[in-house]
Formats: structure tokens, sequence, C-alpha cells
């Protein structure tokens, strides 16, 4: 986080980095005395046959590189890898893990090469010192596209080692610790850095020592205030909350102990920021969030787990809304555990969470558990440890498959699929499915296998027929139904999928489809939505606002689903805003000797006009952001009509034409525009329709049903008070995506 200035190379002499230096801060390389022996030490209580000739080396390299560099603190920098080192070794790392810990800003922020490093240390370390090295910031190259570029760089080294990522983590909480000695500004980016990318990436990693700390410190600088409030309220509340889980112990000991339990039972230290999280989600004050006393029993088996479970509920009354089975259904992150709230007498709710030395190791450590099972001192296999990991390898082949120039979407697909609460479904034979909360039988289907998602046709939750968007819940049995001949996917799907992984396959397919229909494809859907809104503008003045070369790239986009036409045609939208060019069509009449714009009443200005009145034709409604053309009419002034109205005839009424644009108001214009809504009829329709469009402030001047010859089916036409295109084409947004509407467009203006 902090850049110190660079020092010189090491020596490629072996002899310049005797132990001896780095061991007593003697030779003119300032070390902590005594320090390569703590860590070795420390080291050997997992790791009794490690070499430590390994971390004695790294050190000497790390102090050497780091020797004239201090932190904002004022301490000399070696202190700050030395502080990773120990946090690494709290997580139980190897002996290579702890040594790239040491040399982890060696490369960034001195001139030793990773070449040396690679002599010195080894291949596999110097691989992850490399995946730790930020990119530089080059000609070009912004520093938030380097720094996007970094996080890309390092969770593509993670999918091949995930060390890199856990000396990041550990890293990212040592500065966390220090991060007062940082200017505010700092402060605040590197908290909320930490609360996007780094919080959420130990919680998938199931490092909970890690993700703990790292929220309450982020939370502790980004909202001061509440922080300490409700550091206050727990502290002045200690003394009771102790005393009542002393009690709640000695009893559950006592019942443990009468059924021949051994169990080591302790209170449960409770997280400023997760409790935060609950108060704001439930919206409800401190006093009424239940986990506030919290006790953890840990026993030998997984049959004990449920002994103890039984034993609980027979001596306190148990709140059925508060069970979770962890066990049976382990979380995303490795974590196990039962989860139960009972009540003590006087009413007060009790978490207690009951799992196994070994389910309470990964609980705490996670993923970095695993290097500790791998020697030997434990039974998690490298199939289950591998499996943690396949959704960012599934990430990483999107990544690849795309190119580079999507850095921004990969970096943000990440931090979606770590942010994302879980649920978790069932296989028809009864295997645990884990997607993210809001996901679909279709992410269902493509996280099975592929080719299922490609042929799916239909989807049978607990043995009822739903809709393919129907958004799964906990415990559900999921039965796909495929198509017996080859289809694909449909382009809809990408409209409701969830997770990146069926996004990314519904692509892929689409790219291996030939280039001519999905161009076609591509033109077709936005037509579509270029009718849907009524606007007239050239499919090359759309590619423009979109940075696309071509307009076959634009149609390409759009028709492999990589970009959706809506976000197209709002570029558009915004852009003629700005602009307020009213297009091709104004070309055709004829020059006028610039003058001064007038603004008008209604927020138009006339070139070439001074004082005229204007007034906006009703026969097409232009809305401020359409291009527009004056239409003068005798005795009533100047006419706004759109330029694309039909009955404006441009050869016939020439010499009746002024050129006009949307000028500056000072005051919102509200413009009346007709829509139609195609909907299934149903109770509480019109009541969502006018909820959606009263939440954006706007006004319904005017409404009517159309008769309609399909049963079931509702026809609308509502007059809207807007103030500008981009405001209609968002509230159309909104209410197509209301349940059971068909489609909601702009009336066009209708024919003389």
């Amino acid at each position: 986080m902090e850049r110190p200035p660079a020092t010189s190379a090491i020596s490629s002499d072996t002899t310049t980095l005797a132990p001896a230096a780095s061991a007593t801060g003697t030779d003119g390389v300032p070390g902590v005395p005594g320090e390569p022996q703590r860590l070795i030490e420390r080291l050997r209580v997992c790791y009794p046959d490690l070499d430590e000739q390994v971390v004695r080396t790294a050190y000497a390299i790390a102090c050497q590189a780091h020797r004239d560099q201090r932190r904002k603190s004022g301490e000399p920098y070696i202190q700050h890898p030395v502080a990773v080192a120990h946090i690494l070794i709290d997580l139980k790392l190897d002996p290579a893990c702890i040594a790239a810990g040491l040399l982890h800003d060696v490369v960034e922020d001195s001139e030793v090469t990773l070449d040396q490093i690679r002599e010195r240390c080894g291949p596999e370390i110097a691989a992850i010192v490399d995946g730790l090295t930020k990119l530089k910031v080059i000609e070009g190259r912004t520093k938030e596209d380097a720094q996007i570029g970094s996080y890309r760089k390092m969770f593509i080294a993670m999918a091949d080692d995930p060390r890199v990522v856990l000396i990041k983590l550990a890293d990212r909480l040592h500065n966390m610790r220090t991060l007062q000695h940082t200017p505010p500004e700092q402060q605040q980016r590197v908290a909320r850095e930490t609360l996007e990318i780094y919080a959420p990436l130990a919680h998938r990693l199931g490092i909970w020592q890690i993700k703990w700390e790292l929220e309450d410190l982020a939370f502790r600088f980004l909202n001061p205030e509440m922080y300490h409030t409700i550091s206050r309220q727990l502290q002045l509340r200690r003394d009771a909350r102790e005393r009542i889980i002393q009690r709640m112990i000695t009893r559950l000991r006592a019942e443990l102990e009468k059924e021949g339990i051994r169990a080591e039972i302790t209170g449960r230290p409770k997280h400023i920021y997760s409790i935060w999280r609950k108060m704001e989600r439930k919206g409800v004050p401190l006093d009424q969030i239940y986990d506030q006393l919290a006790v953890r029993v840990i026993v030998n088996t997984v049959d004990e787990c449920y002994r103890v479970l039984g034993v609980v509920h027979n001596r306190w009354t148990p709140i059925p809304s508060e069970f979770d089975d962890y066990i049976a259904m382990p979380k995303e992150s490795m974590y196990q555990s039962l989860h139960t709230t009972v009540l003590l007498p006087g009413g007060q709710p009790c978490e207690i969470q009951i799992r196994t030395h070994e389910m309470h190791e990964v609980a705490e450590h996670g993923i970095a558990a695993h290097w500790r099972y791998k020697e030997g001192l434990g039974r998690k296999t490298e199939a289950s440890f591998e499996a943690k990991l396949q959704w960012l390898r599934n990430l990483i082949a999107w990544r690849r498959e795309v190119g580079d120039e999507r850095d921004s979407d990969f970096v943000e697909t990440l931090k979606s699929e770590m942010l994302e609460e879980q649920v978790y479904v069932f296989t028809p034979k009864g295997k645990i499915i884990d997607l993210p909360e809001g996901s679909t039988p279709v992410d269902f289907a493509y996280r099975i296998h592929s080719d299922i998602g490609n042929n799916c046709i239909g989807a049978r939750v607990n043995n009822r027929q739903v809709p393919l968007h129907y958004q799964l819940q906990n415990g559900d049995i999921v039965q796909i139904i495929t198509s017996k001949q080859p289809r694909g996917p449909s382009r809809d799907w990408l409209d409701f999928v969830k997770t990146s992984n069926a996004r990314n396959h519904i692509r892929r397919w689409f790219r291996r489809q030939e280039r001519d229909l999905n161009i076609a494809a591509g033109r077709e859907l936005l037509e579509r939505e270029l009718k849907r809104l009524s606007i007239n503008v050239s499919f090359d003045e759309i590619a423009e606002a979109n940075n696309f070369k071509a307009v076959e790239d634009l149609f390409l986009a759009i028709g492999v689903g990589d970009h959706h036409p809506r976000e197209i045609v709002k570029k558009v939208l915004a852009r003629q805003k700005s602009s307020q060019e009213a297009g091709d069509l104004l070309a055709r009449l004829p020059e006028v000797a610039p003058r001064q714009p007038e603004p008008s009443v209604i927020g138009v200005q006339v070139r070439g006009g001074n004082g005229i009145h204007t007034r906006l034709a009703r026969c097409c409604n232009p809305v401020e952001g359409d291009p527009i053309i004056g239409f003068v009419t005798r005795g009533k002034g100047l006419t706004i009509h759109r330029a694309d109205c039909r009955n404006i005839n441009y050869e016939r009424d020439r010499e009746r034409l002024m050129e006009v644009s949307w000028g500056p108001t000072h005051a919102k214009q509200a413009y009346p525009v007709p829509i139609r809504i195609e909907a299934w009829d149903r109770v509480g329709l019109w009541r969502d329709i006018t909820n959606a469009v009263a939440d954006m402030g706007i006004n319904i001047q005017s409404v009517h049903q159309v008769e309609n010859r399909h049963a079931n089916r509702a026809t609308l036409v509502a007059t809207l008070m807007v103030d500008s295109l981009l405001q209609l084409t968002t509230i159309l947004d909104k209410i197509n995506r209301i349940p059971d509407v068909i489609e909601a467009h702009r009336i066009r203006a209708a024919s003389a």
C-alpha cells in the first residue's frame, strides 16, 4: 500500500546474504534482532522438518531490499513483511508461503528482480512473488486501469496457487491495522476497497479469522460514528453479557457431562460490522439482534455435534426460524457447523454453534487449512480443495476467451460473485448445489453441465412446473427438462441468469454461431428497441456513440449478448441531450445567418428568431432530448415538432421550417408523452404500474383502457408528464420489468 523509494539490487554473490546479518541486524543490514529464529520456531510447530535456510535467505533479501525504506508511521519498512509472515504462520501456512510473504514487496519496491529471487529461493517462491507484484502504470494506461489489471493478475495467479491471495490478504490486514498513519482520503479509498474486494474474498475462501478483522477495521474508517456507537453499547453491556454467558457455559457443560460428551465450550466474540449489517438488514436496534450472546461448542465427531444439539434443545427452548444445518449443507467456503438460537431464562436469545475440531480449523482458516492437511494432519481431500476454486477457474477461462480489454468486466463479475449470499438446492438424486441468491433453473442447469444448460427447455421445482426465470429458494429440488434434439440457449436468458458461469456459456455458444446470423439478430434486436422508444437515429451514430468502429461490430456485440440494446440506446440519448443536434434531417434546411438564440418559455432556442412564441405539437409530443424542428403556423407562432414527425413534409413545407434546439431552462419542464402498455390482465397490474411511475416523480396526465380482442390481455394508453427523453426511456424500462407486462412503448405520431 505504501510506496517507499526503490533501493539498489541485491548482489548475486550469496556471501553478501549470510544468515548472521539477517538474524542480528548487523553488517549494515537493518533487521530485527532474532526475528528469523522467532519465525522458524513458530513454523516448526506445524512443520518440524522445515528447511530453515529458505526463511533465513528470504529474510536477508527483504532486509537488504528495504534497508533505506520507512513506512508512513516512521518505523523501518522491514517490520511490515515480518508482520505479514507472522499472520501467515497464524494461518499455519507452509515455509515457502512464509518466505514469499517476506519478499512480497521486494520486486515492486526495489531493484531486486524476479530472476534474482528465482536463483536464490527457487522457482516456487519466485512464482508466488510474481503473482503479488502489481502491474506498473504505463503510458496511455490510467492508474485505475492498472489497478484493475493488477486485480486480474492476482486472481489469475490465485487460480494456479491460492497462496498468492492468502499473502495478499495478510498484507492487506497489516496495512489496515496501521491505516491510521495515512491521509484521510487514502484511508477512505483503502477501507472501501477492503470491504468490496478483500473481505468478501476472505469470506469466499472461508478465512473467518481474517474476514471479520478486515470488515471491522474497514467499517471503523468508513463509518467511525456508528462503529464507536455500537462499540460503546457493547462495552456498557459487557459485564452483564459475560455473566450470562458463563452461567450458560456452566449449565451446558454439566448437561454434556451427563451424556458422556467431552467438549470445548467458549463464548464467541461478536464483531461490530456483522452486528451493524444485521441491524441494517432487519431494520432493528442493537438490543433486537439475536446473537449478541453466543456460545461455541467444539466436539470430536459429527455424531456428537447432533447429540449436543439434542441436549441444547432439550434444555432450552429453540427459536425455529434461527436454525441452520451447515454440516449437512456446507457453505461454498467449506464452512460446516450447526447453528441454533435458544431462549434463556428471562427471554434473552443466545446463539449456539456446534462443530468438530476439524470443522473449526476450516471455519477459522478456510482454504488456508489445506496446506496443513496436505502434510498429513487431517483428512481433507485434494478433490474437495480443487472444487472450492472451480468458480474462480471458470471465470479465468472466460477472461482468457474474451481478452484483456474486458479486465473491468472480469473484476466486477468477481466482486459480484464474492458478495452474493448463497442458496442451497438439490438435484433429484439429492446432491447439494450452491448458487448465488437469485439464481434460476438456467443457472442450475449450467452448473450441472454446459450441454444441459444449452439444451434446457423447461424446469420442475419441487415437482411443479416453473418458468425458467423462477428464483430458486433454499431446499428446492430442481429437475431440468432438456430437448431431445440440440437446440442451443435463448438470448433472452441473458436478461435473468445470475451466475457468470451461465452467462459466459450462453455468450460462448452464440460466438460459435455464424457471424452473419449474429449480426442479423443484433440488428433486429436494436431495431426493436428503437421502435419501442420511437427513436429515429442512424446506425452509424449509434455505433459512434458506443465506440464501435463499424456498424457490423455493433450488431455483432448485441447479437452475441455482450451488450444489451437498451444500454446501447441510452448512450445515444445521453449524447443527443448534451449535443442537442437535430441530426441528418436538419441538413435539408436553408442556411440562415446565425444570431444569438433567445430562450422561450418552453426551453426551445430558435435560430434566427427573436421573441417568437413557441408551443409543442400535440401530434408527436416532442420531449427534451428528441431531435426537433420548428414549423411556422399562421397566427399561432412556431410549433415545435419532432424531426421525424409524419406531419412534416420537408419538400412541401420547406419555407415554413425553422431550425430549433432545446435550450437551457431554469426549472424542469414537463412534456406530455403518450405510451401504450400491453400486459396480461391481473389484479394489481395498474397499481404496480402507477407505483413505478410515482417512484420516479412522474405525473400521469390521463389514462384509458383500450378494448383488447385477446382474452386475459389488457391494453392501456397513458399520457405521462416527463422532463426528458432519458427519463422516458428509464420509466419504460421500469414498466417493462413489471411482472406480466408484455411491452410498454412510446406511441409514434399519427399521420395527418
